[in-house]
């Protein structure tokens, strides 16, 4: 399938990041793109329902509802995880969508990568503001926080830490460049290439350190297809 992917490579077994990207209660601690996800009764088949929230702004928030399964006993090792997504809310871009997950046992680690897309609503204007701006903030997002899981299955380092880690890092890197420039936009301008050049703490969670194109034919599993028959 076509859409963004997000690659990151985890030194955990695979039953612990299972296990927190599985469980809803542990996603919605590490995954910037959702505020609260709820488990909801029913499904058809093997499959499992949910309702998701996102908080836009301080007040307002966008809500959907979706339906994923999962295989963890696969005779390759593997595991797969799959959804669909919708929201029926005006004030959401995404009106639909389907993607999903592989864990793929890597030596002492896991390969855990994601494929996705969806529709933007709002017509020309929703296609618009997709691509130049929402589009790629979804996929910067999406590997931020892949890099707080790992950090999380790694290090032990909570999503709440992680995300005190990288406000104090971007603190420093904004306060550098506003001291520059008072002495103008030249040295401003230095000082902020300079800044964008310092890699990451190893304690911080980066999007950099994901990959975001597949390193070779990425298609969607079999278990999405199924899913999208029901």
């Amino acid at each position: 399938m076509g859409g963004l992917y997000v690659e990151t490579r985890i030194r955990a077994d695979i039953g612990t990041v299972w296990e927190r990207t599985q469980d809803a209660a542990a996603h919605q601690r590490w995954d910037l793109r959702f505020t609260r996800i709820e488990p909801l009764a029913g499904g058809p088949g093997r499959a499992r329902r949910f309702r998701y929230a996102v908080r836009i702004l301080p007040g307002l928030t966008v809500s959907g509802t979706g339906t994923h399964a999962g295989e963890r006993n696969r005779p390759d090792g593997t595991r797969t995880s799959a959804l669909r997504f919708a929201s029926a809310d005006p004030l959401s871009l995404i009106a639909e969508g389907r993607g999903y997950w592989r864990y793929v046992p890597d030596g002492a680690g896991v390969r855990f990568l994601t494929g996705y897309d969806y529709a933007p609503r709002w017509g020309r204007v929703g296609r618009l503001v997709d691509r130049f701006a929402f589009r790629p903030l979804m996929g910067w997002g999406t590997a931020w926080s892949f890099d707080r899981l790992r950090l999380w299955c790694e290090r032990g380092t909570t999503p709440r830490r992680s995300l005190g880690n990288a406000l104090l890092d971007l603190g420093w890197r904004l306060g550098a460049v506003v001291a520059a420039a008072r002495r103008g936009v030249g040295p401003a301008l230095a000082v902020a290439a300079l800044v964008a050049a310092v890699p990451p703490a190893p304690g911080r969670p980066s999007a950099r350190r994901c990959l975001r194109r597949p390193p070779g034919p990425a298609g969607a599993p079999e278990l999405l297809r199924r899913l999208e028959a029901v």
